[in-house]
Order: C-alpha cells, then structure tokens, then sequence
C-alpha cells in the first residue's frame, strides 16, 4: 500500500514537472505545474475508482463505448457528405454526436455486463472456474458461529470470501450502544479470528463495493454474481430473495436440520419433560439439537427423566416436531415395587396361652 502511494505521488510530481518545463497552451510556468498536477490527480482518481469496478462490466464498458464511438464516427463521416458546408456547426454536431454515442455505449454496456459470458470465448474461464468454489459470508451467518464449527470439520472447501461492507457491518454492531448488539458484534469478530487460524482454509478479504446499492444484503447478491459463487447464511429473508435472483445460498439452518437424529414411530426415547403443553396434560422437552418433543400423559412429570414411545415425527419450515407418549401405569408399576419381607409369618397364639 505504502508503494502505491509513493507511485501515485511520484506520477504528480512528473508531470507536474513536465507542464512546469513545456508550459502547454503559452500558460505561466507555475500555472501550467499546478494544471499538471490536477490533470495527474484526477487521472488517480479514476484509477482508484476502476479498482472497484469487476472485470466483466469494465469489458463491457470498453465494447460499449467504443461501439458507441464507432457508431458515432460513422454517423458524423456521412453528415460530412450530405452537408458539404465545413462550418463550425457541423463540427460541433459531429463531435457531439460521437461523444454522446460514446457515453450510451459505455454506460449501457457496463449495465449489460452481467449478460457476458466471457468463458464461452475463451477469456478467463480458469478464473471463472476458480471461482465457482468461492463462498461469499454473510454477517449473520459469522455472529452465528456454527460455521467456524463446520469449517473445523473439512467439510468447507475453496475459499472463504468475506466483503469489506460485511466487516463494517460487524464493526457497527460491536461499536453499539446497545449491549446486547455489542455482544453479538464482538462475537462475529472472534468467529473471523477462530476461521483464519484454520490452517487448511482460505480466506479472502475483498474491496469491492456497490456505492448505488445501499441494503448489505443485496450488494452480497451482486457480489456473488460478479464472482459467480454461493451466500453461506443462515437469514431467511436473503436466502428467499438470493433464490429469487438467481444466486445460490447455502443455509446453515437447512444443514442442521438436515442432520438431526432420525427417530420413528414405536421407538423408545429417554427425555426430560421442562414445562407443559398447551393441550392437556401434554409436556414438552426438548432433545440437545433444538428438537421439540411435545408428550402425551406428561403434564405431572415436569422436571423429571421419563422414557417415552414416539407417535409420530412432524416436518415443519421452522425445524421437526416429535410427538410421543407416556405411559404412566407402567411407570406407576415401576416406581411402586411390591415389597418383599423376610420375615416369617407371626402365629397365632392359641387361646388360653399364657
């Protein structure tokens, strides 16, 4: 970084140097340096804005633009023919009309880039392939935290992108007043710490940004579609609204009800009942994953150990219901022993025994 800045101010000074020496335009020696110098700084300054445009819709902006430039020149070339009057005028229209050509072509091309398929031509399709193991993270998605969980495992692969926008984001919220927004903030900044010391994973900071778009959720989508890769969250909302777009999202929640135990109908399972339903005499536990387990004939056994028979498993957009059944004369036979003596029978005394 600090190499860029000793280029970039080098770049002013020589050609603030080279106006001072030729003075363009007959311009004072001072004021041709000073103009130099402004020329340098704004040709900088583009520079640093192409940094954050991608490589397809710069591409895009250069075919358009030079489409448009060609349309323009071709245009002007036959209005030269057809009007023979070499008047200002004319001039004026013809070098307007290849600028303003120009400017469709680049502005238009650069919006159309997205519909470029630059792998179908040969260019930079290693670089496209690459990029199909990207994964693109989300901010909750690291405030969660099961994914430094699952990037332990080796079941990650690729690279893990993670946006400049997203670390602000992170940034905000561990900067809030609030304690508890604090709290989560400064927890998705550990899980970033915890993931890049994972030695057999990548991690890949990124500057691009989309200044014209303003919800973070929305520049993830685009940034996924300029690197063609997959959103790693656990926000429904983005996951419907990727999906809508085109994008591909994996969901951590869809992964861990993917791999809850499986129970069935008639299995015996061990639970402890935590509060009471809302039907009657029903109890609810809950199984170590989040499972709900609602229990028939279990009101009276809150806050103890029972074993129950399941009923049935319910599949629901919010997680699985299992339902099942408490047998409570068994447990009554159980937990009431008949009880045993050792004791002889007492005879009785005859009548008349003293």
């Amino acid at each position: 970084m600090l190499d860029l800045f000793f280029i970039r101010g080098l770049f002013v000074l020589i050609v603030g140097a080279c106006a001072f020496y030729f003075r363009p335009l007959g311009a004072a020696a001072w004021l041709a340096a000073a103009g130099g110098a402004a020329i340098a700084l704004s040709v900088i300054f583009l520079e640093m804005r192409l940094e954050k445009v991608s490589l397809p819709r710069l591409i895009g902006a250069v075919l358009g633009g030079a489409a448009g430039i060609f349309g323009g020149f071709m245009v002007s070339v036959v209005l030269g023919h057809v009007n023979s009057d070499n008047s200002t005028t004319l001039h004026f229209f013809q070098l307007g009309l290849v600028m303003w050509l120009g400017y469709i072509g680049l502005t238009v091309g650069a919006q159309k880039s997205d519909t470029l398929n630059l792998a179908a031509v040969g260019l930079f399709g290693g670089d496209k392939i690459a990029t199909k193991t990207h994964k693109i993270l989300d901010t909750s998605v690291i405030i969660d935290g099961r994914i430094a969980d699952i990037a332990e495992t080796g079941f990650l692969d690729g690279s893990l992108v993670i946006p400049q926008f997203v670390l602000r984001e992170l940034q905000m919220v561990a900067d809030s007043a609030d304690s508890l927004k604090r709290n989560r903030g400064r927890r998705g900044l550990d899980i970033l710490q915890r993931i890049q010391k994972i030695a057999n994973l990548e991690i890949r900071i990124v500057e691009d940004d989309f200044p014209q778009v303003r919800e973070v959720d929305l520049k993830l989508i685009e940034l996924a579609k300029i690197y063609g890769c997959k959103i790693v969250t656990n926000d429904f909302n983005l996951n419907k609204v990727a999906q809508l777009r085109g994008v591909e999202v994996l969901n951590i929640n869809e992964l861990a009800n993917a791999l809850k135990p499986i129970v069935l109908p008639g299995e015996i399972m061990r639970v402890f009942i935590l509060k009471e339903g809302k039907e009657y005499n029903q109890g609810v536990a809950y199984l170590d994953d989040g499972t709900m387990v609602v229990v028939d004939n279990a009101r009276r056994m809150i806050s103890k150990t029972i074993d129950v028979s399941v009923t049935s498993v319910l599949q629901t957009t919010a997680g699985k219901m299992i339902f099942g059944k408490f047998d409570d004369r068994a447990h009554v036979s159980l937990e009431k022993p008949v009880e045993k003596t050792d004791r002889p029978p007492r005879r009785e005394q005859a009548v008349g025994e003293g």
